[in-house]
């Protein structure tokens, strides 16, 4: 995969207590794969890009089972929304939202990111 000159040197930023935190280049971020990153506070963030190049921030850690494996999951939409699938029990969890497509009770924490 050839990227643009322009898109080589932008890092991809999240906002985390009010500053923005450098995670990784954007070239890390292939379209429909996810990547996981360590947070400062030792929590860690599931970053993804889709093929028109948005980007999502979500946690990790997979409520139901509690593994920090929702960067291994299946991207696909669901009625237009974004989404990722758990390796593990396979609930859908809105990238945008972080809101459980299977579970109205339950959400994650998502994201604000940029790339810079």
């Amino acid at each position: 995969m050839t990227l643009a000159p322009e898109t080589t040197d932008l890092k991809v930023q999240l906002q985390l207590d009010g500053d923005w935190f450098t995670v990784c280049e954007l070239t890390r971020l292939l379209p429909g794969r996810g990547v996981a990153a360590l947070l400062p506070d030792g929590n860690q963030a599931a970053l993804f890009r889709d093929r028109a190049g948005r980007l999502y921030a979500i946690d990790n850690r997979d409520p139901f089972g509690g593994a920090a494996v929702l960067s291994r999951g299946l991207t696909g939409t669901h009625q237009g929304r974004p989404f990722v699938a758990s390796p593990l029990l396979k609930q859908r969890f809105d990238l945008e939202t972080g809101q459980c497509l299977d579970d109205e009770t339950v959400r994650i924490t998502t994201y604000e990111v940029r790339s810079a």
